[in-house]
């Protein structure tokens, strides 16, 4: 039986999941010496990361998990939409939609554009590792590829663009793309596709992802293109028979 202070973790986190990224949200690509050797704005998604591993295991917050399920099941058995699938999407789309408003971002189109592309594919790679290396089930019994949620990860990893790309506008750019992706993820319990601990647990992963790829591009363009790179070149999303791709376009 899990008690009632207990039952209240899941709503006090579906609250403080946007604060995963808007509590760094002054953390740029264009950060200070200082500020790029600082493991502060790691710390939110390894929390969340490390709160997801720990409901793998017997314990309360695994009851936790089963508990909101059950909850779910008993309120809205037959719900279903597919509006998550897209929804998880948006905060990357939101990114270009800002440059078409006429706001300007912390970096270039060329920059925020690679900044998606290292983001999409870390975020990518790393869920797919632990999708296979955790093999929990899913609550709807459909497959054992449960932790942590896609649709978590790859939102979160939009939103953190989001912050990084206009946090130091307004913080309501950042909570406006944290917003998206936490109703993404209550979307994926709703839709009984994912236990609690594997929104939260993607929430971090798709944090880090960004904020590695912002950590990771200026050394790899000093190591591709060396100190003094004057290459110009455009990283393009494609769409080609259902199939999302990049283009790479340039002089080098």
């Amino acid at each position: 039986m899990i008690n009632n202070g207990l039952k209240n973790i899941a709503f006090i986190l579906l609250l403080c999941i946007p604060l995963i990224g808007y509590t760094q949200y002054s953390d740029t690509i264009q950060q200070d010496s200082v500020e790029r050797k600082s493991y502060k704005p790691y710390v939110p998604g390894l929390i969340a990361i490390t709160y997801g591993v720990i409901a793998l295991a017997d314990g309360p917050f695994k009851n936790l998990d089963h508990y909101i399920t059950e909850r779910r099941n008993e309120r809205r058995p037959n719900f279903h939409t597919t509006v998550d699938d897209y929804l998880r999407y948006v905060p990357f789309l939101a990114v270009y939609g800002f440059d078409a408003l006429g706001v300007k971002s912390k970096n270039n189109f060329k920059e925020k554009t690679t900044m998606v592309v290292l983001s999409g594919a870390i975020a990518y790679v790393t869920t797919g590792l632990l999708k296979e290396v955790t093999n929990k089930h899913r609550p709807n019994q459909t497959d054992y590829r449960s932790f942590p949620s896609g649709h978590a990860t790859i939102s979160f990893a939009g939103a953190e663009i989001i912050n990084q790309e206009y946090g130091h506008l307004s913080p309501w750019y950042s909570i406006a793309g944290y917003t998206l992706a936490s109703a993404t993820s209550v979307l994926r319990i709703y839709n009984n596709e994912h236990w609690f601990s594997d929104v939260v647990a993607g929430a971090g992963v798709g944090v880090l992802s960004t904020k590695v790829a912002y950590h990771m591009y200026p050394v790899l363009t000093r190591m591709i293109w060396g100190q003094n790179n004057k290459t110009q070149y455009t990283l393009l999303p494609t769409y080609q028979q259902k199939n999302i791709g990049f283009s790479l376009v340039g002089q080098f």
